[in-house]
C-alpha cells in the first residue's frame, strides 16, 4: 500500500519525503542531491542515505569508465592507444601518477616493460626495460593471481636492497605501488602497474576495480597480439608474392621473345602445325604473364607501394580512346560496344595507366560473362561539381544477391560462370577496388539476375 505523509499529520517529518526524493534520484543516477540529516533516529537515516549515495556514485563512476575502456577494445583500437585512454580516464576512481604495463616473454623467463607514462619529470623504466621473471616478487603475483599493493616503497627497498626495479622507482619518485597481473584464457601474460608520489595511496583501495581493469586489458594484449601475428604472416606473404612473381616474369617474357622470333621466320620456315602448337603457347604465356603481373599488382597495393602517376586528362577523350581500342574484344565474341558520354565531362586528375586498368577489368568481365548480340555500354556523367561516375552496363547473366559481398574481394568469386569458358583469377576486381580508392574514389555494383550488371565507380573532380 503506497505511503503518502501529509505535512498537516502531527507524525509526519519532512526529512522523511526528501530521503524518498533521494532515492529516487539515485536510481536515475543523479547523486548531486541535497539530504539533511540530525542527531534523531531520522536525522541518522539521513546520514546513512547520505554514505550509501557517495558508494552508490563511486561505484556509477567506476562501471561508467570500465564501459567505456570496453568499447574502446571492442572498436579495436590498437594497444598504445586503449592504455593511454586509461591514463586520461581513470583519475577519478584510482589515484596514480604513473602507469606501467609489461609483458612476460621468452618463454616465461623475463619480463619486460611494454608501456608507460608518467607524471613524473623523469622515467628511469621505459619501454625495453628487462628483468627476469623467476624468482622474483612478481613470480608470486602469478602464482596467487592477486594484486601486491607496496604501501611504502622506501622501507620495501630497505627490505630488499638488490632490486634493480624498485631502485628506479624510488629514482622517479614513486613511493607506492599496486601491481595487477594480467590474465588471459587463463594464462599469465604480464602486469599492470599503478604508482602513487605519496605512501599508503593504495592501503584503504578495493582492489577489485584492479582486477577488472587488468582484466580489460588482458583482453586487448592477446587481441593485439594475435593482430601483429596476421600483419607478419600478411607481410611475409606479400614479399613471398612480390619476389615469386618478379623472379617469374623475366623467364616468361623470355620464352614469348623467342615464340615471336619462330613465328615471325628468323629461325626458318616453320609448318602450319608448327605454327598453331606455337600460337598456343604464345598465348599461354600472355595469359601466365598477366597472371604475374596481377600478383605483383596484389603484392604492391598490399604493401603499400602502389605507385599512381597523375595526370590532368580530358575525360571525355580519354573514355572515347578506350572504347575505340576496346572494340576489338568485344567483336571477338559477337558483342556489341556502345558509349553515352556527358558532353560537358571535365578534367580529372588520375593515372591513366593505372585507369585503364580498371576499366580494362570492367569491359572485360562484361564481355567474359555476357552472351553473343547483346550490348555493353560504357557511359560517363557529371555527378554535381564534385565528382563524375563512369559505368559500364551489360546484359550479361547478372549476379545473385548471395554472391555481391564477394566480388570485389580477393579471390571473391561468385556462382555465375563465363559463357564461353573464359577463365578468371578473382583478382581483377579487387585490384580495381583499391585503385579507384586509392584515386579518392569508390566502385559498385548494381544488377539483376537474368538481366544484367552495372559497375559503377566514381572519380573526384578537383
Amino acid at each position: 500500500m503506497a505511503i503518502n505523509p501529509q505535512s498537516n499529520d502531527p507524525l509526519f517529518d519532512s526529512r522523511i519525503l526528501k530521503y524518498r526524493q533521494a532515492a529516487e534520484s539515485m536510481m536515475q543516477g543523479d547523486f548531486q542531491i541535497e539530504i539533511p540529516s540530525g542527531e534523531d533516529d531520522i536525522g541518522q537515516l539521513g546520514l546513512t542515505l547520505r554514505a550509501l549515495g557517495v558508494t552508490l556514485e563511486k561505484k556509477f563512476l567506476e562501471i561508467s569508465v570500465l564501459s567505456t575502456v570496453t568499447e574502446k577494445i571492442n572498436a579495436g583500437l590498437i594497444l598504445d592507444e586503449v592504455l593511454a585512454h586509461v591514463y586520461d580516464s581513470f583519475r577519478p576512481i584510482i589515484p596514480y601518477d604513473r602507469i606501467g604495463f609489461s609483458l612476460i616473454e621468452d618463454g616465461g623467463k623475463t619480463v619486460r616493460a611494454r608501456w608507460a607514462k608518467s607524471d613524473f619529470p623523469v622515467m628511469k623504466i621505459t619501454g625495453g626495460y628487462s628483468a627476469p621473471l623467476q624468482g622474483s616478487s612478481l613470480e608470486k603475483i602469478i602464482q596467487t593471481g592477486q594484486p601486491r599493493i607496496i604501501n611504502n616503497l622506501m622501507e620495501y627497498l630497505e627490505a630488499h636492497p638488490k632490486s634493480e626495479s624498485t631502485q628506479l622507482m624510488m629514482e622517479e619518485g614513486v613511493r607506492s605501488s599496486l601491481a595487477c597481473p594480467l590474465i588471459a584464457l587463463g594464462k599469465p601474460i604480464g602486469f599492470m602497474f599503478f604508482s602513487s608520489r605519496n605512501p599508503n595511496t593504495y592501503q584503504n583501495l578495493h582492489v577489485e576495480i584492479f582486477k577488472q581493469i587488468a582484466g580489460q586489458l588482458a583482453v586487448i594484449v592477446e587481441k593485439g597480439r594475435l593482430y601483429q601475428q596476421l600483419v607478419e604472416l600478411n607481410d611475409l606473404k606479400n614479399k613471398f608474392l612480390g619476389m615469386a612473381a618478379h623472379d617469374l616474369r623475366n623467364p616468361i617474357t623470355v620464352v614469348k621473345t623467342y615464340i615471336a622470333l619462330i613465328l615471325e621466320g628468323y629461325l626458318g620456315d616453320i609448318s602450319q602445325q608448327q605454327r598453331d602448337v606455337l600460337s598456343r603457347m604464345d598465348l599461354a604465356s600472355e595469359t601466365m604473364l598477366s597472371l604475374i603481373n596481377t600478383f605483383l599488382d596484389i603484392s604492391a597495393i598490399e604493401s603499400g607501394k602502389l605507385q599512381l602517376v597523375f595526370e590532368k586528362r580530358d575525360l571525355k577523350e580519354y573514355l572515347s580512346r578506350f572504347f575505340e581500342n576496346s572494340q576489338l574484344l568485344a567483336k571477338s565474341k559477337g558483342i556489341t560496344l556502345e558509349m553515352e558520354l556527358e558532353e560537358n565531362l571535365p578534367m580529372v586528375s588520375m593515372d591513366p595507366h593505372r585507369l585503364e586498368q580498371v576499366l580494362g577489368n570492367l569491359v572485360s568481365n562484361a564481355v567474359k560473362f555476357s552472351y553473343p548480340e547483346t550490348t555493353i555500354i560504357l557511359s560517363a556523367r557529371k555527378e554535381g561539381n564534385t565528382q563524375v561516375h563512369i559505368s559500364v552496363a551489360d546484359q550479361g547473366q547478372g549476379i545473385p544477391s548471395e554472391d555481391l559481398p564477394l566480388i570485389f574481394k580477393d579471390f571473391g568469386r561468385g556462382s555465375t560462370q563465363p559463357t564461353a569458358g573464359e577463365k578468371s583469377t578473382g583478382l581483377g576486381l579487387a585490384i580495381s577496388r583499391r585503385i579507384v580508392e586509392a584515386h579518392g574514389g569508390k566502385i559498385w555494383v548494381d544488377s539483376t539476375p537474368g538481366k544484367g550488371s552495372v559497375f559503377t565507380f566514381s572519380l573526384p573532380i578537383k
